[in-house]
C-alpha cells in the first residue's frame, strides 16, 4: 500500500497520499495500536506495566515510567514524520526548480532547472521504494520488540538455574535475543 501510494504521487496530475500528514499519522497509529496489543497479549497487562518501569528500583519509577511512556509515543511520531517529510521534500525541490523558470522570468533557466528536476524525480522514485521499505521494516521491528520482551523474560524465569551441559551461566543456546546479544550471554 505504501509503495503504491508513494509511486502514484509520481504520476502527472496525481498526489502522494503519504505526502498528507493525516495519512502517515493514521498508519503510524495503526502500528502503535498493534504494537501495544501484541506486547500486552504476549506479556499480559501486568508484564506490560512492569516493562514500563524499565526494570529499575521502585524509587526510580517516577523517572522511568514517564521516560518509557514517552518512548512509546516517539516511535509512531518518528514513523509519521520520516515518511511524510521524505515524500514531501522531493516534491518541494522539484516545484522549486521548475519555479525558478517563472521566478527569474527567462526561458533559458529551463536548461539548468529541468534536468535537475528530472534528476530529483529519479531520486524520488528511489525514495518511494526506500521509504515504503523503511516504514514496513520499522513497524514490524516495533511489533517484534513487544513480543521479544515476553520471550526474553520468560526464558530467564524458566532457565534461571543451571542445567546439565549448560555451562556456568545457566543459559543454553535458545536462539537470538533482544538487542542483538548472543545466546548464552543475556
Amino acid at each position: 500500500f505504501i509503495l503504491f501510494v508513494n509511486l502514484f504521487g509520481l504520476l502527472p496530475w496525481s498526489a502522494t497520499a503519504t505526502g498528507n500528514l493525516s495519512v502517515t499519522v493514521a498508519m503510524a497509529l495503526f502500528t502503535f495500536v498493534i504494537t501495544q496489543y501484541a506486547a500486552i497479549k504476549a506479556m499480559g497487562l501486568g508484564g506490560w506495566l512492569k516493562h514500563l518501569t524499565g526494570g529499575v528500583a521502585p524509587w526510580l519509577w517516577p523517572i522511568m515510567v514517564p521516560v518509557e511512556i514517552l518512548g512509546l509515543f516517539t516511535k509512531p511520531f518518528a514513523l509519521t514524520v520520516r515518511l511524510f517529510a521524505n515524500m514531501v521534500a522531493g516534491h518541494i525541490v522539484i516545484f522549486s526548480l521548475i519555479g525558478l523558470i517563472f521566478a527569474l522570468g527567462h526561458w533559458g533557466v529551463a536548461f539548468g532547472s529541468v534536468p535537475m528536476a528530472l534528476g530529483i524525480y529519479l531520486l524520488e522514485l528511489f525514495v518511494a521504494f526506500v521509504q515504503a521499505y523503511i516504514f514496513t521494516m520499522l513497524s514490524s521491528l516495533f511489533i517484534g520488540q513487544g513480543l521479544a520482551h515476553h520471550g526474553h523474560d520468560e526464558e530467564h524465569a524458566e532457565h534461571g538455574h543451571a542445567e546439565p551441559g549448560m555451562g556456568s551461566a545457566g543459559h543454553g543456546n535458545h536462539g537470538s535475543h533482544v538487542a542483538g546479544t548472543s545466546p548464552g550471554h543475556g
